[in-house]
């Protein structure tokens, strides 16, 4: 396995009393993983090694003192918290939500600064990470003030991807944000992203409506005729293989999603609901847009399940490897 490409991944924890660091320790079980990645995660050495003894899992864990020098073989463990986590499985408390930011900043600051190739992030809760310096709806807004470009929610899985409009905003908001200026610029990202991360040179997308049934020829509302249909017309007239808007409720049950590389959403619910129910534990959250890559598992921290040694490592050890195909697929076409 000398020829495979192997990358440096920075792994944030999430928050810690989640089912995160479980899901880590469970993906490097498969030591195969190893000749793919070196794991760099962003947390306490002795924190893992205590999760790691207490679950039976048997991951070599390496504390990592310089970025420049990770141990292949091992899971390098940067210790960004000052003493080891006293964990509480399932309990909502601010201390989990600080350890988590802790993480994450750690994790991305060496993005930045092109220490790890990728970043994998673990699933943080959203309330409890609320601080003065933090006051994000989630991961995808916090990376958009790092890193340079403009984010993109991309949820991709092996036969489905579907990016959002809006995302992480109330529904009462969602007609603000539905211009002609800000889904024109979320076709162009969803665009350049299959091209350059998927090697898609000609995509075809996907708009799904505003309205139910697109609005029935204005029985239910006129966005549709008013706002998608010319701006549709007008992008495939410029020679966007751009299509739409289709009813949401028929669109995914008939599976006409398989015909077109990618499905652009109006809000959150209306593409990871589907998304969900078609890809559940094999998704990926990736946050396309940006000039470095990130991905996440498809889930939340799973405080019902936390502690409990029942979490499934399926869609991190998916999110691991989007991330290092669309880092050497960016790094090839580079």
């Amino acid at each position: 396995m000398s020829g495979i490409p192997k990358i440096s991944v920075g792994i944030s924890v999430g928050d810690p009393n989640g089912i995160g660091i479980e899901i880590i320790l469970k993906a490097f079980q498969d030591k195969c993983l190893f000749s793919f990645f070196t794991p760099i995660v962003f947390a306490h050495s002795e924190s893992l090694e205590k999760e790691s003894k207490r679950m039976g899992i048997k991951t070599s864990i390496f504390p990592l003192k310089n970025l420049k020098f990770p141990k292949s073989g091992q899971m390098n463990v940067v210790n960004t918290w000052e003493l080891p986590f006293k964990f509480k499985h399932g309990k909502e408390e601010i201390a989990g939500g600080l350890a988590g930011l802790s993480s994450l900043k750690s994790a991305t600051k060496a993005l930045k600064n092109n220490q790890i190739a990728a970043l994998v992030t673990a699933p943080i809760h959203k309330k409890n990470i609320q601080t003065k310096n933090f006051n994000f709806p989630g991961h995808t807004d916090f990376l958009n003030t790092q890193l340079e470009g403009e984010s993109l929610m991309f949820m991709i899985s092996e036969g489905l991807r579907v990016a959002l409009v809006t995302d992480h905003i109330p529904i009462k908001e969602i007609p603000k944000q539905l211009t002609e200026y800000n889904i024109t610029q979320k076709i162009t990202l969803l665009f350049n992203s299959l091209k350059q991360d998927f090697g898609i040179q000609n995509p075809k997308i996907a708009i799904l409506g505003i309205n139910p049934h697109t609005g029935d020829q204005g029985v239910i509302g006129d966005e549709d005729d008013i706002l998608l249909r010319p701006l549709i017309k007008k992008l495939f007239d410029k020679g966007h293989l751009v299509f739409g808007p289709f009813a949401a409720d028929g669109f995914f049950g008939s599976q006409s999603y398989a015909r077109y590389d990618a499905v652009l959403a109006m809000y959150h619910d209306q593409g990871l609901i589907p998304f969900k129910t078609l890809s559940f534990g094999k998704g990926v959250n990736f946050t396309a847009g940006l000039n470095q890559v990130r991905t996440s598992p498809d889930h939340g921290t799973a405080f019902d399940i936390a502690g409990q040694g029942k979490a499934d490592a399926s869609s991190f050890r998916e999110a691991l490897f989007a991330a290092r195909s669309i880092y050497l697929k960016r790094k090839k076409n580079n």
